[in-house]
C-alpha cells in the first residue's frame, strides 16, 4: 500500500469527524473513485475486487441506515433484515461485518465495526489500485527501458544500413562504398573499442555521484555521434570507425548507470521482473531498429536510419532526466511509503543513504570467486551474443538470400522473441521466488542455464542445417530468444552480491566482457571470407556454442545469490577492528615460559 492514499485519507477523516450520514456518503464515493481508476486502468482482476467489496461495503452503509444511531453513538439496535451478500449467516446470527474479517465484539462503541470495515476496505482499495502503473520505481524503470532500447537502436542500426551501404540496390543519390567483409567486421567492431573504456569509470562515478546525471549527458553525446556518422562515413571508413568509438565511449555508462538505479529502486522480490523491464528495452530497440532501418534505407537511403535514430536519441535523453531520480529519497514524486517499502525491503544495511559516498573495496571485489564466475559468464554471453547480433544481417544476406527488406524485418524477429520471452522468465522467476521454491543463487544459474545451455543447443544445429530459410530463422528466433535467462540469471547477480557497488561490478564485467564484443565480430571476418558459405559460418557459431557451455558451467559451480561481506559501508571498519582484535587477543595470550 504505497503512494495511494486517497480513499484511506477520505475515510479515515469522515469517520473522524462526521455524521454517520456523511460518513456513509464517503464510502459510496470511495467506491465509485475505485471503480473508476480500475476502468481507467484496464485491469479487470482489480475492478472485480473493488464491485466485490463495494458491495460488502453497501451492506454495512445499510445495517448503519437501519440502527437508530445518535450523534454521541450511544443507541444503537441493529436491523434485523440486514442480508449480507453471497447467502452468508442472517444478521441475527451473524454480525454484517463478519464476514470481512473483523473483530466484531468490541467493549466500548459499536461504530468500532464500521471504523474497521472502512479501513479494512480502503486498504484494499489503495493495495489493488496502487498496482505497477501507479509507483513511481516503475516509472523510473520505464525510464530505463527507454534508455535501453534508444542506445541499442543506436549501435544495431549499422548492422542493417551496412548491407544498403555497401551495395547499389538503393537510391541512385545515396553514397555507397566498397567495403569489404574485413572493413565490415572492422567498422562494427570499432563500437566497442571505446564502449570498454569508460564502463568501469561510468561505474565508478554512478556509484559515488549521478547515475542520471552522468547517463543524460552520456546519452546526448551519444546521439550526436549517430547524427554525425553519414558525414562521417563519406570521410571514409576510418572516420566512420572514430564515429562509432565515440559512440561506445558514451553508451559504456549504460548499464552501470541502469545497475545503479536498479540497486536503489528494486526491492528484492521485485528484481528480476524489474530488472526484466528495464532491459528488454535493448531487445525492443533492436526490433525497432532492424524492422525499420531495411524499409527506410530501401526508401528514403541509408543516412536517414541514422537522422531518425538521431531524432528519438534527443527526444528520449529529455524525456529520462525529467522523470528519473537516483534513489527514492530524491524523487520528487516518490510517496513516503513507497520510499520507506523500499529502503525497508532492500535493507538499511544493504544500500548506503544516497548521500553517503562509500570508498570501494576494490581488493575483496577481484578476489571474490563469485566475481570472478560473474566476469567469466559475462564474457560468454558477450562472445555469442554479439556475434548473434552483428551477424545475423549478414548470414541473412550471404547465405538464405533475403533482400534488404526481408533482412531487416527477419532479423527483428529474434529479438521480438527474446523481448516476449524475457516477460514470461521474468515472470515465472519472481513468482518461484516468492514460493521460496529455490533460493536465488538457484534462480539466477536456472536462468542463465536456459540462455547459455539452450542457446548452444540452438547454434549446434544451425551450423549442421542446410540452407532452408524458414528452418534457419526458426532456429535463430529460438536462438536469440532463450537468451532472455540471462536478464533473470548473470545480468541482475551484480545486484544480488552488493546493491552498494552493482554499478561498479557491472563496469568492471562488461568492460571485460566487451573485450569478445570486440574480438567477435573480428574473428567473424577473419573465418568468413566467402559470405556465401554455409561451411565457414558452421565454424562461427561451433565456436559461438562452445563459448557458451563453458562460461556458464564455470558460473553454476562457482557463482552465488547470497550479498557479499564487502557490500556493507562499515566493512573496512568491521575487518580492520576484528584484526586489532586478534592481534590484542594473541599479546594478551600467556606466554611460555623461558626453558633454564
Amino acid at each position: 500500500m504505497d503512494g495511494h492514499r486517497s480513499s484511506a485519507g477520505l475515510v479515515e477523516a469522515h469517520l473522524t469527524s462526521a455524521s454517520p450520514t456523511r460518513v456513509r456518503a464517503s464510502w459510496l464515493q470511495n467506491c465509485a473513485i475505485a471503480h473508476g481508476i480500475a476502468l481507467v486502468t484496464a485491469d479487470l482482476r482489480v475492478f472485480s475486487a473493488s464491485v466485490r467489496d463495494s458491495f460488502a461495503l453497501v451492506v454495512v452503509c445499510q445495517t448503519c441506515a437501519a440502527m437508530d444511531i445518535a450523534e454521541n453513538g450511544k443507541s444503537v439496535t441493529p436491523a434485523a433484515d440486514v442480508h449480507l451478500p453471497m447467502g452468508e449467516t442472517p444478521a441475527d446470527q451473524q454480525h454484517p461485518a463478519s464476514h470481512l474479517g473483523l473483530q466484531t465484539e468490541t467493549p466500548q462503541g459499536r461504530l468500532s465495526w464500521i471504523d474497521q470495515t472502512a479501513r479494512r476496505l480502503s486498504e484494499r482499495f489503495d493495495r489493488e489500485l496502487g498496482g505497477p502503473w501507479l509507483k513511481i520505481r516503475y516509472l523510473v524503470v520505464f525510464c530505463c527501458f527507454l534508455a535501453n532500447a534508444i542506445s541499442y537502436m543506436m549501435r544495431v542500426n549499422l548492422s542493417v544500413a551496412i548491407v544498403a551501404m555497401t551495395s547499389t540496390d538503393g537510391p541512385e543519390d545515396v553514397p555507397h562504398y566498397d567495403w569489404d567483409e574485413s572493413i565490415r567486421g572492422t567498422i562494427l567492431s570499432s563500437f566497442f573499442w571505446g564502449y570498454i573504456v569508460t564502463q568501469v569509470p561510468s561505474g565508478y562515478v554512478a556509484a559515488r555521484y549521478s547515475a542520471t546525471k552522468l547517463l543524460f549527458c552520456m546519452m546526448l553525446v551519444a546521439t550526436a555521434a549517430t547524427l554525425l556518422f553519414p558525414t562521417a562515413a563519406d570521410l571514409g571508413w576510418e572516420t566512420a570507425c572514430v564515429a562509432r568509438v565515440i559512440l561506445g565511449l558514451a553508451q559504456g555508462s549504460l548499464l552501470p548507470c541502469c545497475h545503479a538505479l536498479l540497486a536503489k529502486w528494486s526491492p528484492p522480490g521485485e528484481r528480476g521482473r524489474m530488472s526484466v523491464y528495464a532491459y528488454t528495452g535493448q531487445p525492443f530497440g533492436n526490433v525497432v531498429a532492424l524492422s525499420c532501418s531495411g524499409l527506410i534505407a530501401a526508401s528514403a537511403g541509408w543516412p536517414w536510419v541514422f537522422y531518425a535514430t538521431g531524432a528519438i536519441g534527443l527526444f528520449t535523453s529529455v524525456l529520462f532526466i525529467l522523470l528519473a531520480a537516483d534513489s527514492p529519497a530524491v524523487h520528487k514524486l516518490a510517496s513516503r511509503d513507497e520510499r520507506e517499502y523500499i529502503e525497508t525491503s532492500i535493507g538499511i544495511n544493504s544500500v548506503a543513504d544516497n548521500t553517503q559516498r562509500l570508498r570501494t573495496p576494490w581488493k575483496a571485489i577481484l578476489t571474490s570467486v563469485p566475481m570472478w564466475a560473474l566476469i567469466i559468464v559475462h564474457c560468454g554471453q558477450n562472445w555469442g551474443f554479439w556475434t548473434l547480433l552483428t551477424e545475423i544481417p549478414s548470414y541473412m544476406d550471404g547465405v538464405l538470400g533475403f533482400d534488404l527488406k526481408q533482412n531487416g524485418l527477419l532479423s527483428a524477429l529474434p529479438y521480438l522473441g527474446l523481448w516476449i520471452f524475457g516477460l514470461i522468465i521474468s515472470w515465472v522467476s519472481d513468482h518461484f521466488l516468492k514460493k521460496n521454491c529455490y533460493s536465488i543463487g538457484t534462480s539466477r544459474k536456472i536462468g542463465n542455464s536456459i540462455a547459455h545451455y539452450g542457446g548452444a543447443v540452438m547454434l549446434i544445429l544451425l551450423g549442421f542445417m542446410s540452407a532452408s530459410q524458414t528452418a534457419a530463422v526458426s532456429v535463430l528466433v529460438v536462438a536469440v530468444a532463450l537468451n532472455a535467462g540471462t536478464m533473470v540469471g548473470y545480468q541482475v547477480n551484480h545486484i544480488d552480491l552488493s546493491p552498494n557497488f552493482a554499478s561498479t561490478m557491472m563496469g568492471i564485467t562488461n568492460g571485460l566482457g566487451n573485450i569478445m564484443s570486440i574480438l567477435g565480430p573480428l574473428v567473424v571476418g577473419f573465418i568468413v571470407t566467402d559470405k556465401h558459405s554455409g561451411e565457414q559460418w558452421r565454424t562461427v557459431w561451433l565456436i559461438s556454442a562452445a563459448i557458451y557451455v563453458v562460461a556458464n558451467t564455470i558460473f553454476v559451480i562457482f557463482g552465488s545469490g547470497e550479498t557479499q561481506p564487502w557490500n556493507s559501508p562499515d566493512y573496512k571498519r568491521t575487518k580492520a577492528s576484528s584484526v586489532q582484535d586478534s592481534s590484542s587477543d594473541r599479546s594478551s595470550s600467556p606466554q611460555p615460559a623461558e626453558k633454564l
